[in-house]
């Protein structure tokens, strides 16, 4: 039963790599891209795909390796289009990978660039709606696609078939992450994929009116409230002040009660009552009669 078991799961397709594109999916005329395709396992090779004919075959340097580069230099129109990869897993027995999902590539500088514009020009407010309009040039006939691009971002923000001139992108719900530098490109929907040159860039900033207008109101974690501390030498000025009265008052009643004694002493041997020893001894008390 283990056996059978073990059977089928070494006949099983291992899972799906990913493929991936850097530094992105759209690129000018001319420069260079690689192709990346990651598998889940440790691989013995790598096969890239491109509209389903093998384009290229690469072979780790070790058995332990999930990830293999493919290199493409000087893109030309020909290089665009729908790639993907597989692999030969180690632990299955000559037995391919699923495809990957198919990654698009495009290589724009062969149609004239399109006009870009916002209908919220500068500064839009948090949760709003921004259209960004994309306008083909009128000589290009036939189906055409777009596709908005941000700076940064390694594949298209989206993509929209069009009949027409014109296709507005909408970006719903806005957040300080939609904040960017965005362009357009238009391109023929099937081979070669001839696309335009990317249209000039378009700011586009962010701002939350619901955030506070004092910077210190909005501080997290919040800022505990003021408290009155004394420097440490005020407390030890303080401290010694302090001992310095009792000192002062224990004193002043030391003296208080010493003067009462000394002043009881004195009053005792002046009394009538006592005579006085002639032989030093002090005062003897006086016979009675």
């Amino acid at each position: 039963m283990i056996c059978r078991l073990l059977s089928l799961l070494c006949l099983r397709p291992p899972s799906k790599p990913s493929l991936s594109a850097w530094p992105s999916t759209v690129l000018p005329t001319k420069s260079n891209v690689i192709l990346r395709c990651k598998s889940p396992t440790p691989s013995k090779h790598f096969i890239l795909k491109k509209e389903g004919f093998v384009l290229d075959t690469v072979k780790p340097y070790n058995l332990t390796e999930e990830m293999a580069n493919f290199h493409f230099t000087e893109l030309r129109q020909s290089d665009g289009g729908h790639y993907t990869c597989e692999y030969y897993s180690k632990w299955s027995h000559n037995t391919l990978s699923q495809p990957s999902d198919a990654l698009f590539l495009l290589v724009t500088g062969y149609l004239p660039k399109p006009s870009f514009q916002a209908h919220h020009r500068g500064t839009v407010t948090a949760g709003s709606t921004v259209t960004l309009q994309c306008q083909k040039a009128g000589s290009v006939l036939g189906p055409i696609w777009f596709a908005l691009l941000k700076v940064g971002h390694s594949t298209p923000v989206q993509t929209r078939g069009s009949a027409g001139m014109v296709l507005d992108f909408s970006l719903q719900n806005v957040t300080a992450r939609d904040a960017g530098k965005y362009s357009c490109v238009y391109y023929q929907a099937k081979a070669p994929y001839r696309a335009s040159d990317p249209s000039n860039l378009l700011e586009i900033s962010v701002i939350d009116n619901h955030l506070p207008q004092d910077s210190a109101a909005s501080t997290f974690p919040p800022q505990p409230k003021e408290t009155s501390y004394k420097p440490l030498d005020t407390m030890t000025e303080d401290y010694t002040m302090g001992n310095l009265i009792r000192i002062g008052v224990a004193a002043v009643i030391i003296l208080i009660v010493g003067g009462f004694l000394v002043e009881a002493w004195h009053s005792e041997r002046l009394s009538p009552n006592r005579q006085w020893d002639t032989q030093g001894k002090g005062c003897l008390p006086k016979a009675n009669t």
